[in-house]
């Protein structure tokens, strides 16, 4: 089994097997290192490991937050107070005054379109009885879609809190539903401006940080649901999170001069409230992916291109040299995973110089 040093088809492997490493091989005949090699032995060795092998890649993202979504108007008029941008809203707080009067927010998916009152069925009037709830004021309402007389009682205490007239009555002009707290990434509008139902007036956020990224579609296998990542933030600290969702479509990236698919993956933080940083400062993300565990593996820089077409190793003993010809594994951590017959941990293979 005599073996060539072929470093293009290492490369070729290490492609396919998704590890990206650059290879370099033995020393080729007429290098500096040609005498040494001529001798038997190789310029340099490295030992066989038994571990664990993880591939993972480093992506750069953006900090930001989750939900972005836009908060329209639900009356005309003229707006006379907003909520500033950065600024964080929590439920029953303002968001936007129209001709003086507040509109505030409540918890919930559905959207408000309409005026609730006495009689009405539906999701936004159990949202609205769970927020009156929550609140303190119908304590005794029943978890359901109805709007009854208990809930004309309940929306007159909290319209009388708030010093607005109480007709037991609540719309757009008064409430809007969100998932849960908001913040105000950007507000669209100014106190003084004209507003009509349905006009944008600010975009809105969660108040959870994340991290947004554009994978590769090479790399799609390593941005599973609930794939336990690491954030690197702006600030040089490392905080733990895991893979929230991951897009469905590729899409050319953003970049002129490079067009390669990729795909949306947001990350979450397991303690988000401790993550500082700028809005859409630079974040990196290491992904980690499959792990194979107890496997013998040798820098790639040791395998060998042989005539047949397959890989070696040159393994090293006793001051003498053998080729052994390796099946190969998962291409990681600038090593690759090998198996072949006499190999075991703590043999010593060739290597190129250093």
């Amino acid at each position: 089994m005599r073996p060539r040093t072929v470093i293009a088809a290492v490369v070729t492997v290490a492609a396919v097997a998704g590890g990206g490493i650059a290879v370099t091989g033995l020393a080729q005949p007429g290098s500096k290192d040609s005498a040494t090699q001529q001798t038997g032995l190789p310029p340099a060795t490295a030992a066989i490991e038994q571990g664990d092998l993880v591939s993972s890649t480093s992506v750069d993202g953006t900090l930001g937050y989750s939900r972005e979504s836009k908060l329209n108007a639900g009356a005309a008029g003229t707006l006379t107070w907003i909520a500033g941008g950065g600024s964080t809203v929590e439920r029953d707080g303002r968001l936007y005054a129209v001709d003086g009067k507040d509109v505030r927010l409540m918890y919930g998916t559905e959207p408000m379109y309409r005026v609730l009152k006495s009689g009405d069925k539906g999701g936004d009037v159990r949202q609205l009885k769970a927020n009156l709830r929550a609140l303190g004021y119908g304590s005794a309402l029943a978890d359901d879609a109805t709007f009854t007389p208990g809930t004309v009682d309940a929306v007159k205490r909290w319209q009388k809190a708030h010093g607005v007239a109480r007709s037991g009555r609540v719309g757009p002009e008064q409430i809007a539903f969100a998932t849960g707290p908001v913040r105000v990434q950007s507000a669209e509008a100014t106190a003084g401006d004209r507003t009509a139902p349905g006009q944008k007036i600010m975009t809105t956020t969660s108040s959870d940080r994340v991290v947004q990224l554009q994978l590769k579609v090479s790399d799609a296998a390593l941005a599973k649901d609930g794939a336990e990542v690491a954030v690197e933030l702006p600030d040089g600290t490392t905080a733990s999170g895991a893979v929230s969702s991951v897009g469905a479509t590729a899409k050319a990236g953003d970049d002129p001069n490079d067009k390669t698919p990729r795909i949306a993956v947001t990350v979450t933080f397991d303690d988000p409230g401790k993550v500082k940083g700028i809005d859409k400062s630079p974040a990196t993300v290491k992904l980690s992916g499959e792990t194979r565990h107890h496997v013998l593996s040798v820098p790639v820089g040791a395998l060998l291109a042989l005539d047949d077409g397959s890989f070696g190793v040159q393994v090293v003993e006793d001051g003498r040299t053998r080729e052994v010809r390796v099946r190969l594994g998962m291409f990681a951590q600038g090593r690759v995973e090998i198996s072949g017959t006499g190999l075991r941990s703590g043999l010593r293979v060739g290597v190129p110089s250093t």
